[in-house]
């Protein structure tokens, strides 16, 4: 499963005090530990969550339920972005974005690299711009790769 990091600002309209604030932050950090959620505090009104997720709509449903219920409030969910650890899970994930699937093999460059090859049905890709999909795969894995339209 991916990981999904989003910035949350809680308490949009500023009418919890610092106490409220520090007990709905306790109240958050304890239901995001047992759902295996990280939750860090940038400011004292927004946070910094990441969760298991493979797609952004189900990380979205996930950190605004969990805000909602600890603050009382509608909060209000940045981008959604994913870390990315090169994995073959972090190429598909790329690929799901664009509304891509692909076949993903790896092989070594013999300089101690892997190069990567995603093959894409034509008639998906042609609907896409290439350079777009290589980019954010090349930005994914942090390698070589090569997109085949097959």
């Amino acid at each position: 499963m991916r990981t999904a990091v989003i910035r949350v600002t809680v308490d949009t309209t500023g009418q919890l005090s610092a106490e409220q604030l520090r007990a709905a932050g306790a109240s958050l950090a304890a239901a995001a530990a047992g759902a295996g959620i990280d939750v860090t505090s940038i400011s004292e009104r927004e946070l910094r969550v990441q969760v298991g997720a493979s797609d952004a709509a189900t990380a979205r449903e996930t950190v605004a339920a969990l805000c909602a219920r600890a603050y009382g409030s509608a909060p209000v969910l940045g981008s959604v972005t994913f870390l990315s650890r090169g994995t073959d899970e972090d190429a598909h994930g790329v690929l799901a974005q664009f509304g891509l699937a692909g076949r993903i093999s790896r092989t070594d460059s013999g300089s101690g690299f892997d190069i990567v090859t995603v093959r894409v049905a034509i008639d998906e890709l042609s609907r896409i711009p290439e350079s777009r999909v290589l980019t954010a795969l090349e930005a994914a894995l942090n390698c070589e790769v090569r997109l085949v339209a097959s």
